[in-house]
């Protein structure tokens, strides 16, 4: 019995169904854009750890600063005893965060943290209940995580109930418009629904905040036309409601901007961050207007292990690797590649109903019937098999499971990642058939 075989019997015997597995494989090493399982085969890494490893797995920098804080401390609970590392990587992100206005941090341990913490935030600085999320969205695993969510299987089904005052409006998926309008001729109808939404679902008066992530990422990168962002921006400023925008997969460089809203010209009230940040280290962020995030009250905010000293001292060596050593560029410059590559594959692969997100952050919805846009959630889920079999790991996502995303490595090498996309067009082309 090889020991890939073992350890997955004792997965099955010591640790419940609940946590789920893409691939059936154990990694012994990882570097850059590459994974070495225990049988010492090779894998082209186009997941990153569901985009946690923007800066590759293993970058140097990272290592040596995780080592480096080891060495010194582990851990103080920055509520006990403070530490340099946690307010100079918050005065970084609050220079990096879009908006002319006064910005303060606070760390926590996850990106459903992250936005736990935005939506306490958004509460007390208004004095208001209500939160408005969308149709597609996902924003984590904890209570009020899996409220915003919208899928219900496999993250909501039997979890209930739920937290109170959330509520789901439509979002901008062109491809399968829920208003059944074509853009552009539509005029971005879907946000300026905002102002119906306030009539019979819930009052703006009432309302926090509207949260949502700029490309949608467990629900399909779906990605909003260039008005959407700025007209539901304006009607959230007339109303008094915080936007917060969730970049907790979409943030760090993944759609060659640091923050993928930058796309849209818009500064948000508030900004989560996590994933790729910290370099796959638990750490996540509320980015925020200072007069918003500085009104909860003092002892109100925080936790045991947030902003822990290790997680801050990777995250700062991330913000080196990718503002000195040009990763930004980088990220753009492989946008362009696989937005070819896949505008080609479109052409001869009538399995690809559409090629949608920003820079390398790109989702391919498979459908059997272009025309009827009937979604391909079989051969979805085979191209993801049959890539791994391949050496390529590759992640399905969508409401129907249809749509094969990139999150690969940054750093990943041009030898790589054209054999990583010749893989997926040769799977896509036998899953057509």
């Amino acid at each position: 019995m090889s020991r890939t075989k073992e350890l997955l019997q004792m997965r099955n015997q010591h640790v419940p169904q609940g946590p789920f597995n893409i691939t059936p494989s154990f990694i012994k090493e990882a570097r850059g854009a590459l994974m070495i399982d225990i049988e010492g085969r090779e894998l082209i890494d186009f997941a990153g750890g569901i985009g946690v490893n923007n800066v590759g797995h293993c970058h140097p920098k990272v290592v040596a600063a995780i080592k480096d804080q080891a060495d010194h401390f582990i851990h103080t609970c920055f509520h006990v005893a403070m530490y340099e590392s946690y307010v100079e990587l918050a005065a970084r992100l609050n220079a990096l965060a879009p908006g002319d206005f006064d910005k303060m941090t606070m760390f926590a341990n996850s990106g459903a943290e992250a936005v736990e913490n935005a939506v306490k935030v958004a509460r007390y600085a208004t004095g208001r209940p209500a939160v408005i999320a969308f149709e597609n969205g996902f924003h984590g695993r904890t209570l009020m995580g899996m409220t915003l969510t919208s899928k219900i299987k496999p993250y909501k089904l039997g979890f209930g109930p739920f937290a109170p005052e959330v509520y789901r409006m439509p979002y901008a998926y062109c491809y399968r418009c829920p208003f059944g309008l074509k853009y552009p001729s539509c005029d971005v109808a879907c946000a300026d629904y905002l102002e119906e939404f306030f009539i019979g679902n819930v009052a703006a008066e009432a309302t926090a905040a509207v949260i949502a992530e700029p490309i949608q990422g467990e629900g399909g990168f779906v990605t909003p036309p260039p008005e959407y962002f700025p007209k539901l921006a304006a009607i959230c400023k007339k109303y008094g409601i915080a936007l917060i925008i969730d970049e907790v997969q979409s943030g760090a460089a993944r759609t060659g901007k640091f923050f993928a809203i930058e796309h849209w010209g818009v500064a948000p009230d508030i900004i989560t961050l996590a994933k790729s940040f910290a370099g796959g280290m638990p750490l996540s962020a509320v980015i925020g207007r200072a007069d918003m995030m500085n009104k909860p009250h003092v002892g109100g905010l925080g936790g045991t292990y947030s902003g822990n000293p290790i997680c801050c001292r990777a995250a700062l060596a991330v913000l080196e690797v990718i503002l000195e050593d040009g990763l930004l560029r980088r990220s753009a410059e492989l946008g362009e590649i696989l937005s070819k590559r896949f505008a080609a594959m479109a052409e001869k692969v009538e399995l690809i109903g559409e090629v949608r997100g920003k820079g390398p952050m790109l989702g391919l919805e498979l459908v059997t019937d272009r025309e009827k846009k009937t979604p391909a959630t079989d051969q979805a889920k085979k191209v993801v098999q049959r890539c791994f079999e391949k050496g390529l790991v590759v992640l399905a996502c969508g409401n129907f499971g249809n749509v094969i995303r990139t999150l690969m490595p940054l750093v990943i090498t041009d030898e790589q990642l054209d054999k990583g996309l010749s893989i997926l067009e040769e799977t896509l082309v036998e899953a057509s058939r």
